[in-house]
């Protein structure tokens, strides 16, 4: 009898449990027990996969419309394409204010100045990834630019598009996250007891390390191309497909991918996790911010060496006669800065306490 008696008790929450501040396309309350699900998830997926296909498909085929048809240098291209990502990047997450703030300006709580302080002791973290941001710029514009002037045939009359090499890098990450999560992460917790195998400041790490390795990758693979030029003959002759085959540029498309599976997953984590509950919208604008503000300092830095190494006859680092260009010596700058970035990281997440008992 007890049983009967609680029954329509235990089935009322389901039946009228209404989602907050929602309603359907009739304008009437939405419900959790016949709303949501897959059913709603697969129109999310859907529109989320239509603008990547959209975004990546400009931002890989832009500088070369830039450079082709609208007859642009190649650091006016590479500065542009930056600014246009980063820009993209900044307008992708608006800040979105949590529920009950208060509208009374003038008045601070205890609690606001508590979540004041946990933002403040991000800024470290945040400041010593900009230049992960900035190597990661590069896959749309010099690499692609690179991918332009050597072999890129498939068979006979058929080349392989120079912007499609990001094919590589996203590949690379659909591959390795299930390794990671299969292979790497029990690997990591038998050694280090703890859940996630690595701390989320450690993943990050791990991410920025690859991305040193890249760009010395980068850097030797560009050294040989301009070799490749010179030992050929084409040093003048830009518009000669140099006879090395634009496969050399997979390994840095791949490390670059792998380093994104650690690093932009790691931040994505850290910055939804160290926010209070309510300021986990600006934790997610904080990690976006780093990508677009790493584009915006990956376009002044190349337009301050475009000044700096160009002009009075000489050629420039980013010449648009890329057989003249050092494109190597930009990638050992952005090598070394990365070294200086990581000290930096290390000092930083070594002095970070994590605001939540167990966070990894």
């Amino acid at each position: 009898m007890s049983t009967s008696n609680h029954a329509p008790e235990l089935q009322t929450p389901l039946l009228y449990d209404i989602v907050d501040d929602s309603v359907d396309h009739k304008g009437r309350p939405v419900y959790r027990f016949n709303s949501g699900g897959w059913r709603s998830a697969g129109f999310i997926i859907g529109v989320e996969v239509a603008e990547r296909f959209a975004y990546y498909g400009i931002s890989s085929n832009l500088i070369t419309y830039l450079t082709g048809p609208l007859g642009q240098s190649t650091a006016t291209a590479a500065e542009n394409v930056n600014m246009w990502a980063g820009t993209a990047t900044f307008l992708n997450k608006a800040l979105l204010a949590p529920n009950g703030s208060k509208e009374d300006g003038n008045v601070c709580s205890i609690s606001d100045v508590e979540e004041a302080k946990a933002l403040l002791r991000l800024v470290p973290i945040w400041t010593s990834c900009l230049v992960f941001a900035v190597v990661f710029a590069q896959r749309s514009t010099l690499f692609t630019k690179q991918a332009v002037t050597m072999d890129r045939s498939i068979s006979h009359g058929i080349d392989f598009p120079a912007a499609s090499l990001q094919f590589f890098m996203n590949l690379s990450i659909v591959l390795f996250i299930p390794i990671y999560d299969r292979v790497f992460v029990p690997l990591a917790r038998a050694l280090t007891r703890k859940p996630s195998g690595i701390t989320m400041l450690q993943r990050i790490g791990t991410g920025i390390f690859l991305s040193v390795m890249t760009m010395v990758i980068a850097a030797l693979v560009e050294m040989k191309r301009l070799k490749t030029a010179q030992e050929h003959g084409l040093v003048d002759l830009p518009d000669v497909t140099i006879p090395m085959s634009v496969w050399w540029l997979i390994p840095q498309y791949v490390l670059l991918g792998i380093a994104e599976s650690f690093t932009m997953v790691g931040l994505q984590e850290f910055f939804y996790d160290q926010v209070p509950s309510d300021l986990r919208s600006v934790g997610i604008s904080l990690n976006l911010c780093i990508f677009g503000t790493g584009n915006f300092l990956s376009s002044f830095l190349i337009s301050v060496i475009e000044k700096a190494t160009g002009g009075n006859g000489r050629y420039s680092w980013f010449d648009n006669n890329l057989n003249r260009a050092h494109l190597d010596y930009f990638y050992w700058l952005l090598a070394g800065m990365s070294v200086v970035q990581m000290a930096f990281y290390v000092y930083s997440a070594k002095s970070y306490i994590y605001n939540r008992r167990g966070a990894v």
